[in-house]
């Protein structure tokens, strides 16, 4: 059957409906069968791999479109996850921790670990400042969307204080240098590149580094649950090409740097020093880290205890999710 013998209103309106259609698939670039998933980014090392997949194209091995959206501050993420106007997001386990609780109806499921934090998250301190345990009835500038609180404790516990014996100030990332170097704070805990110009201006010591608490500091790639349900193919074919962009960074590495430093505004030698805290698993190593009763799902049981301490989260907030399935789909 031909078109033109189609009868009645379907063969009038078709024409019409195959343009809608075929109008939107070249407004998204994609060609029937494909996917296409946007992939929200701020300045973190860890979070540069979707962008660097986006620049070389690493995405359309697997029949998927890759786009992603610049955020100049991770709160701006959050915010964004919390309106409902994206469902995929980059955090830290605490920024999760503090969406479950706000949206419970909507708490985002870890579908993968990005990296982990080994010596890229400090607690600097005046330069008078000898240790944390000297800390005691100081003032500590962190901020408690990230994970500050929690790291901050863990330093504390180990040279037998309490969050309950230091004065905790909120304050943005942006201002932690020049507090610490005015003395408006005594220690600050914080991260690349926000740590950088501090440590380089020399008015501050590192007192305690995530080196220090191996297998608790991780940022993670986190779905809407209703969004993964939808577009789970999708999603493991995002998960596929973080691979690809990691392995692509391995024997690319000048030309990978260059494009991820560039992104965040930094110095090559800047973003190397700032990696060289991180560890990152392939998808194969994630398979136990992420199955029930691991070590992701330990540390959100772990994180969401010290912000309801804080009183930031409330008691019967829901706890973070954990799918497992993502990555044993893309790994294969």
């Amino acid at each position: 059957m031909t078109l033109l013998s189609i009868p009645g209103w379907w063969g009038r309106q078709l024409p019409v409906v195959l343009g809608l259609a075929m109008g939107l698939l070249s407004l998204t670039g994609c060609s029937p069968g494909s996917h296409a998933v946007n992939v929200p980014v701020s300045s973190w090392p860890g979070y540069e791999y979707f962008f660097l997949a986006q620049q070389k194209g690493l995405a359309e091995r697997h029949n998927l479109k890759l786009t992603t959206s610049q955020f100049s501050d991770p709160q701006e993420i959050v915010h964004a996850y919390l309106r409902g106007e994206i469902p995929i997001a980059q955090l830290t386990t605490v920024e999760l921790v503090d969406i479950c609780g706000r949206v419970p109806e909507r708490c985002p499921q870890v579908v993968l670990i990005l990296d982990e934090s080994r010596g890229a998250d400090i607690l600097a301190a005046r330069r008078d400042v000898g240790s944390v345990k000297a800390l005691a009835g100081q003032t500590i500038g962190m901020t408690f969307s990230t994970l500050g609180p929690y790291f901050v404790s863990r330093a504390l516990q180990r040279s037998g204080l309490t969050l309950d014996q230091v004065v905790i100030r909120n304050m943005p990332l942006a201002e932690m240098p020049e507090a610490l170097a005015k003395g408006t704070v005594d220690a600050v805990a914080f991260f690349p590149p926000f740590s950088d110009a501090a440590l380089r201006s020399g008015h501050s010591r590192v007192l305690f580094d995530s080196r220090q608490i191996p297998g608790e500091i991780f940022d993670v790639l986190v779905v809407d649950p209703a969004y993964l349900k939808q577009h789970f193919v999708a999603i493991t074919k995002l998960l596929s090409t973080w691979q690809d962009a990691h392995d692509y960074a391995k024997f690319h590495p000048r030309e990978a740097l260059i494009l991820m430093a560039r992104r965040q505004n930094v110095s090559v030698q800047e973003f190397q020093a700032a990696e060289r805290g991180l560890v990152y698993f392939s998808l194969a190593e994630q398979m136990a880290l992420l199955a029930p009763g691991g070590v992701m799902e330990r540390n959100l049981k772990a994180v969401q205890q010290v912000q309801q301490q804080l009183k930031l989260v409330r008691p019967d907030a829901p706890l973070p999710q954990v799918n497992a399935r993502v990555v044993q789909e893309a790994g294969r």
